[in-house]
């Protein structure tokens, strides 16, 4: 039950991501939603704890701020996985990012 709320929590996270930050297209409705929910989990438990020990050099000398690079190159990723996901370009995929990070973090602090 705990597993199911952490992921409506991150559904309702994206969905507010994509309603806030512009660039950030969905075509698909709900479906969508949700399977770039399922991705970014599957990409946040998995992929990012590995791509941060292989570069934590890189965020040790710019002082942190290279993880902000990292999550945004991984969100910007996720539009070559899922189809209906459009990311126009750096920018909206760092503040997607940010806000997805935000936008999960109080939602689960809330749930």
């Amino acid at each position: 039950m705990h597993t199911l709320l952490k992921f409506l929590g991150t559904v309702a996270a994206v969905y507010l991501t994509v309603q806030f930050v512009p660039g950030i297209t969905v075509a698909g409705g709900w479906t969508t939603i949700l399977l770039v929910a399922l991705v970014w989990s599957v990409i946040v438990m998995v992929i990012r704890p590995v791509l941060h020990v292989l570069t934590f050099p890189i965020t040790i000398i710019t002082f942190g701020l290279f993880a902000f690079i990292l999550n945004a190159l991984l969100f910007w990723g996720m539009e070559l996985v899922v189809p209906g996901f459009d990311v126009a370009g750096f920018v909206p995929a760092l503040l997607g990012a940010v806000v997805l990070s935000i936008a999960n973090w109080f939602i689960q602090k809330v749930l």
